[in-house]
Protein backbone atom coordinates (compact mmCIF):
# COMPACT_ATOMS: atom_id res chain seq x y z
CA UNK A 1 0.00 0.00 0.00
CA UNK A 2 1.43 3.36 -1.05
CA UNK A 3 1.54 6.59 0.94
CA UNK A 4 -1.52 8.75 1.48
CA UNK A 5 -2.31 10.85 -1.65
CA UNK A 6 -1.38 14.07 0.16
CA UNK A 7 1.98 12.66 1.19
CA UNK A 8 2.58 11.29 -2.30
CA UNK A 9 1.83 14.71 -3.82
CA UNK A 10 4.27 16.62 -1.67
CA UNK A 11 7.00 14.02 -2.10
CA UNK A 12 6.61 14.11 -5.88
CA UNK A 13 6.86 17.91 -5.88
CA UNK A 14 10.06 17.81 -3.82
CA UNK A 15 11.53 15.00 -5.93
CA UNK A 16 11.06 17.07 -9.08
CA UNK A 17 12.78 20.07 -7.55
CA UNK A 18 15.71 17.99 -6.31
CA UNK A 19 16.14 16.56 -9.81
CA UNK A 20 16.22 20.12 -11.18
CA UNK A 21 18.83 21.17 -8.62
CA UNK A 22 21.02 18.15 -9.40
CA UNK A 23 20.76 18.72 -13.15
CA UNK A 24 21.97 22.31 -12.74
CA UNK A 25 24.91 21.50 -10.45
CA UNK A 26 28.52 21.06 -11.41
CA UNK A 27 29.92 18.04 -9.51
CA UNK A 28 32.01 19.12 -6.51
CA UNK A 29 35.72 18.38 -6.85
CA UNK A 30 35.77 16.86 -3.36
CA UNK A 31 32.99 14.45 -4.31
CA UNK A 32 30.83 15.61 -1.39
CA UNK A 33 27.08 15.29 -1.81
CA UNK A 34 25.24 18.58 -2.44
CA UNK A 35 23.31 20.10 0.46
CA UNK A 36 19.72 21.34 0.19
CA UNK A 37 18.19 23.27 3.10
CA UNK A 38 14.53 23.71 3.98
CA UNK A 39 13.33 26.94 5.58
CA UNK A 40 10.96 25.72 8.28
CA UNK A 41 8.74 27.87 10.49
CA UNK A 42 7.08 24.88 12.13
CA UNK A 43 3.80 25.53 10.31
CA UNK A 44 2.00 22.86 8.31
CA UNK A 45 3.38 23.95 4.92
CA UNK A 46 7.02 23.97 5.92
CA UNK A 47 6.78 20.87 8.12
CA UNK A 48 5.27 18.95 5.21
CA UNK A 49 8.12 20.24 3.06
CA UNK A 50 10.75 19.26 5.63
CA UNK A 51 9.37 15.73 5.91
CA UNK A 52 9.26 15.30 2.13
CA UNK A 53 12.83 16.56 1.78
CA UNK A 54 14.02 14.20 4.53
CA UNK A 55 12.38 11.29 2.68
CA UNK A 56 13.45 12.09 -0.88
CA UNK A 57 16.95 13.54 -0.48
CA UNK A 58 18.81 10.37 0.59
CA UNK A 59 17.40 8.46 -2.38
CA UNK A 60 18.96 10.99 -4.74
CA UNK A 61 22.31 11.35 -3.03
CA UNK A 62 21.50 14.74 -1.55
CA UNK A 63 22.22 15.91 1.99
CA UNK A 64 19.20 17.57 3.63
CA UNK A 65 19.30 20.21 6.33
CA UNK A 66 16.98 22.77 7.85
CA UNK A 67 16.93 26.36 9.07
CA UNK A 68 14.30 28.04 11.22
CA UNK A 69 14.32 31.80 11.77
CA UNK A 70 13.36 33.38 15.07
CA UNK A 71 12.11 36.90 14.33
CA UNK A 72 11.83 37.73 18.02
CA UNK A 73 8.41 39.31 17.50
CA UNK A 74 6.48 37.19 20.00
CA UNK A 75 7.03 36.16 23.59
CA UNK A 76 8.65 32.74 23.74
CA UNK A 77 9.70 32.79 20.09
CA UNK A 78 13.15 31.52 21.03
CA UNK A 79 11.64 28.44 22.69
CA UNK A 80 9.47 27.75 19.64
CA UNK A 81 12.46 28.10 17.34
CA UNK A 82 14.39 25.59 19.45
CA UNK A 83 11.41 23.23 19.29
CA UNK A 84 11.24 23.49 15.50
CA UNK A 85 14.96 22.81 15.30
CA UNK A 86 14.46 19.65 17.38
CA UNK A 87 11.59 18.56 15.14
CA UNK A 88 13.81 18.92 12.07
CA UNK A 89 16.54 16.94 13.78
CA UNK A 90 13.98 14.22 14.56
CA UNK A 91 13.37 13.99 10.81
CA UNK A 92 17.13 13.30 10.49
CA UNK A 93 17.88 16.56 8.76
CA UNK A 94 21.49 17.62 9.24
CA UNK A 95 22.61 20.34 9.71
CA UNK A 96 19.73 22.00 11.52
CA UNK A 97 19.83 25.34 13.29
CA UNK A 98 17.71 28.17 14.64
CA UNK A 99 18.83 31.64 13.61
CA UNK A 100 17.75 34.75 15.50
CA UNK A 101 17.26 37.98 13.54
CA UNK A 102 16.50 41.56 14.39
CA UNK A 103 13.55 42.92 12.42
CA UNK A 104 13.73 46.56 11.37
CA UNK A 105 10.90 48.89 10.44
CA UNK A 106 11.57 49.82 6.83
CA UNK A 107 8.68 49.03 4.50
CA UNK A 108 6.29 47.97 7.28
CA UNK A 109 6.35 44.97 9.65
CA UNK A 110 5.65 42.29 7.04
CA UNK A 111 8.27 43.52 4.57
CA UNK A 112 10.84 44.10 7.32
CA UNK A 113 10.35 40.58 8.69
CA UNK A 114 10.65 39.12 5.19
CA UNK A 115 13.88 41.02 4.49
CA UNK A 116 15.41 39.91 7.79
CA UNK A 117 14.37 36.31 7.13
CA UNK A 118 15.88 36.17 3.65
CA UNK A 119 19.09 37.79 4.88
CA UNK A 120 19.38 35.06 7.55
CA UNK A 121 18.64 32.30 5.04
CA UNK A 122 21.20 33.71 2.62
CA UNK A 123 23.85 33.82 5.33
CA UNK A 124 23.10 30.26 6.44
CA UNK A 125 23.12 28.96 2.86
CA UNK A 126 26.46 30.65 2.17
CA UNK A 127 27.96 29.38 5.41
CA UNK A 128 26.89 25.78 4.77
CA UNK A 129 27.56 25.89 1.03
CA UNK A 130 23.96 24.90 0.25
CA UNK A 131 22.98 24.31 -3.37
CA UNK A 132 19.38 25.42 -2.74
CA UNK A 133 16.91 26.49 -0.08
CA UNK A 134 13.35 25.14 -0.27
CA UNK A 135 10.43 27.36 0.73
CA UNK A 136 6.95 26.11 1.61
CA UNK A 137 4.80 28.65 -0.25
CA UNK A 138 1.61 27.00 -1.53
CA UNK A 139 -0.88 27.74 -4.29
CA UNK A 140 -2.96 29.61 -1.69
CA UNK A 141 0.01 31.85 -0.88
CA UNK A 142 0.43 32.46 -4.60
CA UNK A 143 -3.22 33.53 -4.95
CA UNK A 144 -2.84 35.94 -2.04
CA UNK A 145 0.32 37.41 -3.57
CA UNK A 146 -1.45 38.01 -6.90
CA UNK A 147 -4.34 39.80 -5.17
CA UNK A 148 -1.94 41.95 -3.16
CA UNK A 149 -0.14 42.90 -6.37
CA UNK A 150 -3.46 43.73 -8.03
CA UNK A 151 -4.44 45.95 -5.09
CA UNK A 152 -1.15 47.85 -5.34
CA UNK A 153 -1.63 48.48 -9.06
CA UNK A 154 2.01 47.57 -9.62
CA UNK A 155 1.70 46.09 -13.10
CA UNK A 156 2.02 42.69 -14.67
CA UNK A 157 5.22 41.72 -12.83
CA UNK A 158 3.48 41.94 -9.45
CA UNK A 159 0.58 39.89 -10.84
CA UNK A 160 3.05 37.12 -11.67
CA UNK A 161 3.34 36.32 -7.97
CA UNK A 162 6.19 34.22 -6.64
CA UNK A 163 8.45 32.36 -9.07
CA UNK A 164 9.24 28.68 -8.64
CA UNK A 165 12.94 29.59 -8.75
CA UNK A 166 14.41 32.87 -7.53
CA UNK A 167 17.29 34.53 -5.77
CA UNK A 168 15.27 36.16 -3.01
CA UNK A 169 13.40 39.51 -2.89
CA UNK A 170 14.10 41.39 -6.10
CA UNK A 171 16.36 38.57 -7.32
CA UNK A 172 19.37 40.33 -5.85
CA UNK A 173 21.03 37.34 -4.23
CA UNK A 174 22.23 34.02 -5.58
CA UNK A 175 20.31 33.58 -8.85
CA UNK A 176 18.56 30.23 -8.36
CA UNK A 177 18.94 29.64 -4.65
CA UNK A 178 15.29 29.59 -3.60
CA UNK A 179 12.92 26.88 -4.80
CA UNK A 180 9.17 26.69 -4.16
CA UNK A 181 8.01 23.10 -4.80
CA UNK A 182 4.44 23.64 -3.50
CA UNK A 183 3.15 26.42 -5.78
CA UNK A 184 0.84 23.91 -7.45
CA UNK A 185 -0.23 22.33 -4.13
CA UNK A 186 -2.95 23.80 -1.94
CA UNK A 187 -2.52 24.56 1.73
CA UNK A 188 -5.02 21.88 2.77
CA UNK A 189 -2.96 19.13 1.09
CA UNK A 190 0.12 20.15 3.07
CA UNK A 191 -1.86 20.16 6.31
CA UNK A 192 -3.35 16.76 5.50
CA UNK A 193 0.14 15.37 4.83
CA UNK A 194 1.24 16.50 8.30
CA UNK A 195 -1.84 15.00 9.93
CA UNK A 196 -1.50 11.53 8.38
CA UNK A 197 2.21 11.47 9.28
CA UNK A 198 1.49 12.68 12.85
CA UNK A 199 3.79 15.65 12.34
CA UNK A 200 3.25 18.33 14.99
CA UNK A 201 2.65 21.80 13.54
CA UNK A 202 2.59 25.29 14.97
CA UNK A 203 0.02 27.82 13.79
CA UNK A 204 1.56 31.28 13.93
CA UNK A 205 -0.96 33.68 15.55
CA UNK A 206 0.28 36.41 13.20
CA UNK A 207 -1.35 34.47 10.36
CA UNK A 208 -4.74 35.15 11.97
CA UNK A 209 -4.00 38.70 13.17
CA UNK A 210 -6.17 41.24 11.28
CA UNK A 211 -3.46 43.84 11.82
CA UNK A 212 -1.59 42.22 8.91
CA UNK A 213 -2.79 42.80 5.36
CA UNK A 214 -2.14 39.25 4.19
CA UNK A 215 -4.01 37.85 7.18
CA UNK A 216 -7.09 39.96 6.38
CA UNK A 217 -6.92 38.85 2.78
CA UNK A 218 -6.61 35.19 3.79
CA UNK A 219 -9.47 35.13 6.28
CA UNK A 220 -11.79 37.77 4.85
CA UNK A 221 -10.90 38.71 1.27
CA UNK A 222 -10.46 35.33 -0.40
CA UNK A 223 -13.48 33.71 1.32
CA UNK A 224 -15.62 36.69 0.18
CA UNK A 225 -14.38 36.25 -3.40
CA UNK A 226 -15.15 32.53 -3.33
CA UNK A 227 -18.61 33.25 -1.95
CA UNK A 228 -19.29 35.75 -4.74
CA UNK A 229 -17.59 33.94 -7.62
CA UNK A 230 -17.68 30.31 -6.57
CA UNK A 231 -14.93 27.80 -5.93
CA UNK A 232 -11.87 27.84 -8.13
CA UNK A 233 -10.73 31.41 -7.42
CA UNK A 234 -7.43 30.26 -5.92
CA UNK A 235 -6.65 28.01 -8.88
CA UNK A 236 -7.57 30.79 -11.34
CA UNK A 237 -5.33 33.29 -9.57
CA UNK A 238 -2.44 30.82 -9.60
CA UNK A 239 -2.91 30.35 -13.37
CA UNK A 240 -2.97 34.13 -13.75
CA UNK A 241 0.37 34.28 -11.97
CA UNK A 242 2.00 31.87 -14.42
CA UNK A 243 0.55 33.57 -17.51
CA UNK A 244 1.58 37.00 -16.20
CA UNK A 245 5.08 35.73 -15.46
CA UNK A 246 5.48 34.46 -19.03
CA UNK A 247 4.38 37.84 -20.42
CA UNK A 248 6.54 39.80 -17.98
CA UNK A 249 9.60 37.69 -18.78
CA UNK A 250 9.12 38.32 -22.51
CA UNK A 251 8.77 42.08 -21.99
CA UNK A 252 11.81 42.15 -19.71
CA UNK A 253 13.88 40.44 -22.41
CA UNK A 254 12.66 42.94 -24.99
CA UNK A 255 13.57 45.84 -22.69
CA UNK A 256 17.06 44.44 -22.06
CA UNK A 257 17.66 44.27 -25.81
CA UNK A 258 16.15 47.72 -26.45
CA UNK A 259 18.15 49.53 -23.77
CA UNK A 260 21.32 49.72 -25.82
CA UNK A 261 19.48 51.17 -28.82
CA UNK A 262 18.15 54.20 -26.92
CA UNK A 263 21.51 55.43 -25.62
CA UNK A 264 23.86 57.82 -27.36
CA UNK A 265 27.60 57.38 -27.83
CA UNK A 266 28.19 58.57 -24.25
CA UNK A 267 25.70 56.07 -22.84
CA UNK A 268 23.01 58.65 -22.04
CA UNK A 269 19.34 57.87 -22.62
CA UNK A 270 17.86 59.73 -25.58
CA UNK A 271 14.30 60.93 -24.94
CA UNK A 272 13.17 60.77 -28.58
CA UNK A 273 14.25 57.15 -28.92
CA UNK A 274 12.64 56.28 -25.58
CA UNK A 275 9.39 57.89 -26.76
CA UNK A 276 9.35 55.61 -29.82
CA UNK A 277 9.34 52.44 -27.71
CA UNK A 278 6.07 50.70 -26.74
CA UNK A 279 5.06 52.01 -23.29
CA UNK A 280 5.47 48.63 -21.55
CA UNK A 281 9.01 48.29 -22.90
CA UNK A 282 9.93 51.92 -22.23
CA UNK A 283 8.87 51.74 -18.59
CA UNK A 284 11.00 48.63 -18.14
CA UNK A 285 14.01 50.37 -19.66
CA UNK A 286 13.45 53.26 -17.27
CA UNK A 287 13.15 50.96 -14.28
CA UNK A 288 16.38 49.17 -15.20
CA UNK A 289 18.16 52.51 -15.48
CA UNK A 290 16.83 53.77 -12.14
CA UNK A 291 17.85 50.56 -10.34
CA UNK A 292 21.29 50.70 -11.99
CA UNK A 293 21.68 54.25 -10.64
CA UNK A 294 21.24 52.99 -7.08
CA UNK A 295 17.52 52.95 -6.34
CA UNK A 296 16.53 49.83 -4.31
CA UNK A 297 14.32 47.61 -6.45
CA UNK A 298 12.11 46.72 -3.49
CA UNK A 299 11.32 50.38 -2.81
CA UNK A 300 10.63 51.32 -6.42
CA UNK A 301 6.93 51.29 -7.29
CA UNK A 302 4.90 51.84 -10.44
CA UNK A 303 4.09 55.44 -9.46
CA UNK A 304 7.81 56.28 -9.39
CA UNK A 305 8.35 54.96 -12.90
CA UNK A 306 5.21 56.73 -14.13
CA UNK A 307 6.65 60.05 -12.91
CA UNK A 308 9.90 59.39 -14.74
CA UNK A 309 7.96 58.32 -17.84
CA UNK A 310 6.20 61.69 -17.91
CA UNK A 311 9.57 63.30 -18.47
CA UNK A 312 9.47 61.47 -21.81
CA UNK A 313 5.80 61.50 -22.76
CA UNK A 314 4.46 64.60 -20.99
CA UNK A 315 7.38 67.01 -20.98
CA UNK A 316 6.29 70.47 -19.76
CA UNK A 317 9.58 71.71 -18.37
CA UNK A 318 9.12 69.97 -15.01
CA UNK A 319 12.05 69.62 -12.65
CA UNK A 320 13.93 66.61 -11.34
CA UNK A 321 12.04 63.58 -10.01
CA UNK A 322 13.20 62.34 -6.61
CA UNK A 323 13.32 58.55 -6.32
CA UNK A 324 14.14 56.04 -3.55
CA UNK A 325 17.81 55.67 -2.73
CA UNK A 326 18.53 59.40 -3.25
CA UNK A 327 18.32 58.90 -7.00
CA UNK A 328 16.97 61.66 -9.21
CA UNK A 329 15.84 61.70 -12.82
CA UNK A 330 15.95 64.87 -14.90
CA UNK A 331 15.50 65.79 -18.54
CA UNK A 332 18.38 67.82 -19.92
CA UNK A 333 18.82 68.80 -23.56
CA UNK A 334 16.89 65.86 -24.98
CA UNK A 335 18.62 63.39 -22.68
CA UNK A 336 17.24 61.66 -19.58
CA UNK A 337 19.83 61.90 -16.83
CA UNK A 338 19.41 59.48 -13.91
CA UNK A 339 21.93 59.71 -11.10
CA UNK A 340 22.37 59.41 -7.37
CA UNK A 341 22.38 62.77 -5.58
Amino acid sequence: MGPHPAVAAIRLAVRRVLHDVLNELTPRPDGQQPLVLVACSGGADSMALASALAFEAPKLGVRAGGITVDHGLQAGSDLRAAEVRNRMAALRLDPVEAVTVRVGREGGPEAAARDARYAALDEAADRHGAAAVLLGHTRDDQAETVLLGLARGSGIRSLSGMPEVSGGPGGVTAGARYRRPFLQIDRQTARKACMVQSLPVWDDPHNADPAYTRSRLRHEGLPALEKALGKGVVEALARTAQLSRDDADALDSWAAEAEGSVRDELGQLECAKLYALPPAVRRRVLRRAVVAAGSPAGSLFARHIEEVDRLITGWRGQGAINLPGRVEAQRQGGRLVIRQG
